[in-house]
Order: C-alpha cells, then sequence, then structure tokens
C-alpha cells in the first residue's frame, strides 16, 4: 500500500511525526485581533507538539473571542499532527462526499482528513475543489449535524490567489434592521446537499433545478452558540437553499436580503496564506469563501472537519 508520502510526491515534504508528552510552554501563548469583524494570530505555539492545558485553554478562550485563528510559520506539520490538534476541539469528522479524491488508498489510511487541491498526478485530481472560486458557504451545513468548525493547513500554495475570506454571522445577525429580525425569528432553511461551494455536483446526487425541491438538513436563520449563547445567523450557502413555508418567490427574495447584508466588507477578513499557516475557524457563526487562482500554479491544503452538535434556534 502506499504511503502519504508517495500521494504527496512533487509537493513540499512533511515531517513524520513522533509522539511526545504535552510540553510547557517556554513563553506565554500570545493572541493578537486582526482589527476587522473577526481574526486573531496565535504566537508562540508549535502545533507539531501536544499543548499543556494552559496553552489549550488560551486558544479556546481565544476561538471563541475571535471565531478565527490563525497559527504562522507551522512548517512541516504532518497529517496527524494537524488530527491531533484538531481533537483538541472534539471528535473529528471523516471528509465529505466529493467529486474527487486524492486516492483511495490516502481515503482510507486518513479518513479524517480533507485534501484541497488543484493538482493533478497521473490523470487524477490529489483532491477538491480545483482552482476557481469557492463562494461563500458555511462547510457541511447540509448535514443535520453540520461540523463544529475546522482546521486548514498550508503545503503548497501559490505564488498569488487562493486567499480566503471569512464573515462574523453574530455581527451581520446584531446589525440587522429590527423588522428583518422579526421576520425570520422561527423561519427554517433547507441547506442543499447536491454541490460543493465550487459548484461541483457530488457523487451520487442529481441535479436540482428547483430550490423547492432541495435535498438537504433544514435549519433555523438564526442559530444559537452552544458556548457563548450568542445568536447568529446561519445560512449555509445560497445556491438551491429554501425557506421553509414561504413561495419561492418571497424564499428568494428573503435570502438575496439575508446574503447581500451578511458578505458585507464590514463583516469581514482575509486570510492570505503563507506556507505553515493554520487556520482554525468556528463553522457556526462564521462563513467564508475563497478567490480563484491559476489552474498553471499548485496549492495543496490539508483539513480537518471538527464534529458538530445539534443546532440551536
Amino acid at each position: 500500500m502506499k504511503s502519504l508520502h508517495d500521494f504527496a510526491i512533487e509537493a513540499k515534504p512533511i515531517k513524520e511525526m513522533t509522539m511526545q508528552a504535552a510540553y510547557k510552554q517556554d513563553t506565554a501563548v500570545g493572541v493578537t485581533a486582526s482589527g476587522r469583524a473577526l481574526g486573531a494570530d496565535v504566537q508562540n505555539v508549535d502545533l507539531s507538539r501536544p499543548l499543556d492545558t494552559t496553552a489549550e485553554d488560551i486558544i479556546k478562550q481565544a476561538w471563541a473571542d475571535h471565531l478565527v485563528l490563525r497559527f504562522r510559520g507551522q512548517h512541516g506539520l504532518s497529517v496527524e499532527n494537524l488530527a491531533q490538534f484538531s481533537r483538541c476541539f472534539g471528535e473529528l469528522d471523516k471528509a465529505p462526499i466529493s467529486t474527487s479524491r486524492m486516492s483511495d488508498d490516502f481515503v482510507s489510511q486518513n479518513p479524517e482528513i480533507t485534501v484541497i487541491s488543484n493538482i493533478v498526478k497521473d490523470g487524477k485530481a490529489m483532491g477538491g475543489l480545483g482552482s476557481y472560486e469557492a463562494v461563500w458557504h458555511s462547510d457541511m451545513t447540509y448535514n443535520p449535524l453540520p461540523p463544529k468548525g475546522s482546521a486548514l493547513y498550508a503545503v503548497e500554495i501559490p505564488p498569488s490567489g487562493g486567499n480566503t475570506q471569512f464573515a462574523n454571522m453574530y455581527a451581520a445577525y446584531e446589525s440587522l434592521p429590527a423588522k428583518l429580525k422579526e421576520r425570520i425569528a422561527g423561519l427554517k432553511c433547507v441547506h442543499d446537499a447536491s454541490r460543493t461551494s465550487a459548484g461541483e455536483l457530488r457523487k451520487g446526487y442529481v441535479e436540482i433545478d428547483d430550490p423547492t425541491k432541495t435535498v438537504g438538513a433544514t435549519h433555523p436563520l438564526v442559530r444559537i452558540h452552544p458556548v457563548t449563547g450568542k445568536q447568529s445567523l446561519f445560512l449555509g450557502r445560497r445556491r438551491n437553499a429554501y425557506v421553509v413555508g414561504l413561495s419561492l418567490e418571497d424564499s428568494e427574495e428573503l435570502l438575496d436580503s439575508l446574503w447581500a447584508h451578511a458578505t458585507q466588507e464590514q463583516f469581514v477578513w482575509t486570510q492570505v496564506w503563507q506556507l505553515g499557516d493554520l487556520v482554525l475557524w468556528d463553522n457556526r457563526c462564521t462563513m467564508h469563501r475563497r478567490d480563484a487562482f491559476d489552474s498553471n500554479t499548485r496549492r495543496l491544503l490539508y483539513r480537518t472537519q471538527i464534529t458538530g452538535e445539534a443546532v440551536l434556534a
């Protein structure tokens, strides 16, 4: 059976992980806010080694406060390192159904790792989402229990493009006009399971052209975060979304209004990727998107999905 390194050939090498006992931080963990509506950098952490209790507590509080955390300079992490860090926040989901896989061997050996890549080797895509734009979305909200968060690690990045933007859904909800808040109170939306954020039809699904027939989980338009207790918009993704109980025309009009509001620049922070970046985001109160990039360049990232809980209305 092929090893991980066989599949990552031509990409930056990933060092093997050696398990060590939890270590004491030599320097206090630092957290620096982005100055935008969300996002913060975390310093003085080596994610190739298990976190001690103090460091883990600081990071968890920073995650609740800032929604998206960036750990720079994490060069040479293994997929085991990525999974070990992600488990600090909960159990991990298996990778979602997509249009392509890195390889059957990779999936069987690393079922909790999603490969995000445009690289093609021997005629087979190494991962999903290609090089085109990924529209605004929250991950896997078409499931009854969407992941609480995700961690994404940069192994190989293009010279430009492929930036990721994040939007604060707490702030988006809090700034809604009072009448619109009243209108959406108690309403639920069906989240489409048929396509990825890059518009690719998932394996096993058929084309949907009538949102009232959308296949996927139904969630409240406003959810309560189980940790912070705060309310946020919960939109998932726009394509084929449908507000239960409304006419298609009224559903489309309402969703268009909410999406136009939620994706305003004032709610957004942009991650410009560097090699060795690891970004952790809270999927319950953010959305994200990705810029397109030159298909002749290479991009390879590994992602985990942290198992979620019931969506609270």
